[in-house]
């Protein structure tokens, strides 16, 4: 019981913590479609794993911290505005790191 109760512990951490602690990959950059898509951040739910908390800049603009929600394939702005992705925007380069 107590082996159970400390791996689910290190799986709640694992999962919580920002990825590029991890690998060292961030800042992690793309060029989609003419344009530099950089990954600043990100960050997995570890409530909804298909959910991604990341900030990205596109062509050296810096946007704010967006959930990006890979089931629905959507991004939720902060200001809770649903948005699809685009083709060749950061939701699919997100997603596409972790596909099952």
């Amino acid at each position: 019981m107590v082996k159970a109760i400390a791996l689910l512990s290190l799986l709640f951490w694992l999962t919580a913590m920002p990825i590029g602690a991890f690998s060292g990959a961030l800042p992690y950059c793309q060029t989609v479609a003419e344009q530099e898509i950089c990954l600043l951040s990100l960050r997995r739910s570890a409530k909804y794993y298909w959910q991604y908390r990341a900030a990205v800049s596109i062509a050296g603009i810096r946007r704010p911290v967006e959930v990006y929600d890979c089931q629905r394939q959507q991004r939720v702005s902060s200001k809770g505005r649903e948005i699809p992705f685009q083709s060749d925007g950061p939701g699919l380069m997100i997603c596409s790191f972790f596909k099952k």
